[in-house]
C-alpha cells in the first residue's frame, strides 16, 4: 500500500491525564478500517473508532516419663538404617532441587497483554496512540511541567531508513520490524517541536527483555529523522533542526519508543545530543538551557505509558464499557 501524505493535525488546548496507569485485564481489540483512507485519519481510523510480622517465639520446655529400654534386634535396626539412608537422600536431593532452581530462576513469563500490544498500530485509533494533546508532569528543567499539543501525524510505514535511524533499523529487522508510526508535538510557546516514533516489532518476550539494555549506545550517534509539517510551526524541523533525542525498548512491549526534537524557529543545531548529555549538570549551550534533552527523554516515557493504558485499560474505564 503506498502511504499517505503527511496530514497536520489540528492542535487543541486540552490536557491528557499524566502520571503512571495501573495495568489491569487486557481490553478487547477493535479492529479498525484498513488502511485505504488516509485522507480520513491515518492508519485508516476515525477519530471516534472504538478502537506479618510473627508473634514473638514463647519456648516451651516438657518433659514426659522415661520409659525402659528394649533389647535391641538387629533385623529392626537395619530396618530402621536403611529408611534414614533414604530419607536423607530424599531430603538431600529435594533442597539440591531448590538450590539449583534458586541459582538459575526461569524467564518469567510473558507481560500481560504483550501479544495484544503488537497488533496495536492497526488495531488502535490514531488518537489513542498519538493523543491531540499531552501532559508532561516534571518533564521538564527543574521538573517543570510540560503540555504537548500534536500539530503533525504520519500515516503508518515500513520499516525504513526514511524513518528509522540507520543503526536502529539494522538492530530490529533480524527481529521482524513491523510497522512504524510517528507525530510531531510541540510545546505549550510552541518554541520547540518534538518527533515521536512508535516501532512495532514480532519480538518475543524474552528477545524484548533483552533489547534494551545499551539500545542508546549500540544506535550511537544515528538520530532518528524528524517529521516536518508544512503549514505548522514544524515546517523547517528538518535534518539539521534536531537537537536533542532518545529512544527506549519497554521490556514489556514489542515497541521501540523514538523522540527527537528541535528549536520551532528553524535554527540549525551542531552535532545532536543524546538526551542524558544534554541533561547532565553544568551544561550552558542552547539544547541544554532549552530543556530540549528532558522533553526527549521524558516524552517516551510518557508514550510508554499510554500503550500500556491502550493494552490495558484502567478498571473504571472498563467497567464502563
Amino acid at each position: 500500500m503506498t502511504p499517505a501524505p503527511v496530514v497536520p493535525a489540528p492542535a487543541h488546548a486540552g490536557h491528557a491525564p499524566a502520571g503512571p496507569l495501573p495495568a489491569a485485564a487486557p481490553a478487547p481489540a477493535a479492529r479498525a478500517v484498513p488502511h485505504h483512507a488516509p485522507s480520513v485519519t491515518p492508519y485508516g481510523h476515525t477519530h471516534g473508532h472504538r478502537a506479618v510480622a510473627l508473634p514473638p517465639e514463647a519456648p516451651v520446655e516438657t518433659t514426659t516419663r522415661l520409659r525402659p529400654v528394649r533389647e535391641r534386634r538387629t533385623g529392626r535396626a537395619i530396618a530402621v538404617g536403611v529408611c534414614a539412608v533414604l530419607g536423607i537422600g530424599l531430603i538431600g536431593g529435594a533442597l539440591a532441587g531448590v538450590w539449583l532452581a534458586a541459582a538459575e530462576p526461569g524467564e518469567p513469563a510473558e507481560p500481560a497483554g504483550y501479544t495484544e500490544a503488537k497488533d496495536l498500530w492497526h488495531n488502535a485509533p490514531v488518537d489513542t496512540l498519538f493523543p491531540r494533546t499531552l501532559s508532561g508532569p516534571g518533564a521538564g528543567p527543574g521538573a517543570a511541567a510540560r503540555t504537548w499539543t500534536r500539530i503533525v501525524v504520519a500515516p503508518d510505514t515500513t520499516c525504513t531508513p526514511a524513518v528509522l535511524a540507520k543503526n536502529l533499523l539494522a538492530t530490529l529487522r533480524p527481529l521482524g520490524c513491523e510497522r512504524v508510526l510517528r507525530a510531531t508535538y510541540t510545546d505549550a510557546t510552541a518554541s520547540s517541536v518534538i518527533t515521536v516514533g512508535l516501532v512495532f516489532t514480532r519480538a518475543d518476550a524474552t528477545t524484548q527483555r533483552t533489547l534494551g539494555q545499551g539500545l542508546t549506545a549500540r544506535v550511537g550517534a544515528d538520530v532518528p529523522p524528524s517529521l516536518p509539517g508544512p503549514g505548522t510551526v514544524a515546517a523547517r524541523f528538518g535534518a539539521k533542526q534536531r537537537a536533542s533525542w532518545w529512544l527506549n525498548a519497554p521490556v514489556d512491549l514489542p515497541v521501540v519508543v523514538t523522540a527527537v526534537s528541535g528549536f520551532a524557529d528553524g535554527r540549525a543545531v551542531d552535532g545532536p545530543q543524546p538526551a542524558d548529555r544534554a541533561m547532565a549538570a553544568g551544561r550552558t549551550d542552547a539544547t541544554a538551557q532549552s530543556g530540549l534533552g528532558h522533553e526527549a527523554k521524558n516524552i517516551t516515557v510518557r508514550f510508554e505509558q499510554l500503550l500500556r493504558t491502550a493494552v490495558a485499560p484502567p478498571a473504571k474505564e472498563k467497567d464502563a464499557r
